[in-house]
């Protein structure tokens, strides 16, 4: 399967970050220029920006593109709560709904692109009722957009890792076949063996030389533990910039000066964090984390899923709902928010730079705003998106 996307050569009459008027001139999928605006006439290959805010492209670090219930009918939620309960919902309705498919896949594609995500991280559920069919079928789908979209993707072990014989051998495949990243699941309050979840994984990426990516929904002192544990495995394996931690919820419980070590421990090693900036939960603080030199990314999580019928696919949804609960009103904070949903995100698709700049990839989102705060926080409409130089929504 395969889509046809009209190549851009240029993004005339834009303002960058809100900025003056500009031309972002396009090779390929890669920004060359960008120059004051003309008024040349426009061709074919060239986008009419009408004056609109122009900012890079959405880039959604957590995703979990491989199993919604998006394009059937409603699915009410059933089933029992809980991460354990979650899961075998899950197993016993994903079959009759068609997850994992290049048809599911490509529907939430379509829904992050129309908002403006253009790069992705996304877990994969890797078990062993679906070896490693869901990979192939998220590669398909996102092989349909012939380079227009970057992502990543992290084998996920849902169903836990040392608990269920054969996951990690999979994992193994998963690695050795070229997945990006390995990933974990609760190690202590699934596989009630934290250390020996944390050594397998992080041990197979050392072997493979992969990135992990682990969910992490311990909260206090035994999710601290846990930070301690992965902290120490991934200086002792030397695998500095390849961790990230997702969720990662004890992080706000500590204690200010238990917080500051373990972010400090992170710097160090240069791990990252991703959040879905969960409502009902104190936000990771965007000074101290920048302070401290500790990158985190913005994620959707599941969008109507088997776990919760919200989500719309939205990643500057995702942002409001961070900078809302965060109590962020300045206008520099709110800046850094859309600069976290964007630009600084770009490293967790595995994408050098995402920028309105020569050099970045080309990976641009207009919109009809006064500036990056004004698009927040009204969260407003995406009026064209292109990614990686082709033309791929306009509303």
């Amino acid at each position: 399967m395969s889509t046809s996307f009209p190549a851009i050569t240029a993004v005339r009459n834009v303002r960058p970050w809100g900025g003056e008027a500009s031309d972002i001139l396009i090779d390929g999928s890669e920004i060359t220029q960008v120059v004051p605006a003309t008024d040349a006439p426009i061709v074919e290959t060239e986008v009419d920006g009408r004056g609109l805010l122009a900012i890079p492209g959405l880039v959604n670090t957590h995703a979990h593109v491989d199993k919604s219930w998006w394009g059937h009918p409603w699915q009410s939620y059933g089933g029992e709560g809980g991460t354990d309960g979650r899961i075998r919902h899950e197993r016993a309705r994903r079959d009759e709904l068609g997850i994992p498919s290049v048809e599911i896949t490509s529907a939430v594609l379509a829904e992050f692109v129309k908002t403006g995500t253009t790069e992705i991280r996304t877990h994969v559920d890797v078990d062993l009722g679906l070896g490693l069919r869901g990979i192939e079928a998220v590669r398909e789908a996102v092989a349909a957009y012939d380079g227009a979209l970057a992502c990543e993707i992290i084998a996920f072990p849902q169903d836990g890792v040392l608990r269920r014989p054969g996951v990690l051998a999979l994992l193994e495949d998963a690695a050795k076949a070229g997945v990006e990243h390995l990933g974990g699941l609760d190690p202590a309050g699934i596989d009630r063996d934290p250390v020996g979840q944390i050594d397998a994984i992080l041990g197979l990426a050392a072997e493979y030389g992969t990135g992990v990516d682990i969910h992490l929904h311990d909260g206090g002192s035994l999710g601290a533990f846990q930070f301690d544990l992965i902290i120490d495995r991934t200086r002792t394996l030397g695998l500095q910039g390849k961790v990230n931690i997702a969720h990662g919820f004890a992080i706000v419980d500590q204690t200010p000066q238990r917080r500051a070590e373990l972010l400090a421990q992170m710097a160090e090693l240069d791990m990252t964090m991703t959040t879905v900036a969960p409502v009902r939960m104190t936000q990771f603080g965007l000074h101290e984390f920048d302070d401290a030199g500790v990158r985190f990314g913005f994620g959707t999580d599941g969008i109507r899923d088997l776990w919760s019928p919200y989500g719309t696919g939205d990643l500057m949804g995702i942002a409001w709902q961070y900078a809302r609960g965060s109590g962020i009103v300045r206008d520099e904070d709110l800046l850094r928010v859309v600069q976290l949903a964007t630009s600084a995100a770009a490293p967790f698709a595995g994408v050098a730079q995402n920028d309105l700049a020569a050099g970045s990839r080309a990976d641009v989102v207009l919109i009809d705003a006064e500036n990056p705060m004004d698009a927040l926080v009204r969260t407003l409409p995406r009026e064209r998106v292109i990614g990686g130089g082709k033309l791929l929504f306009t509303r």
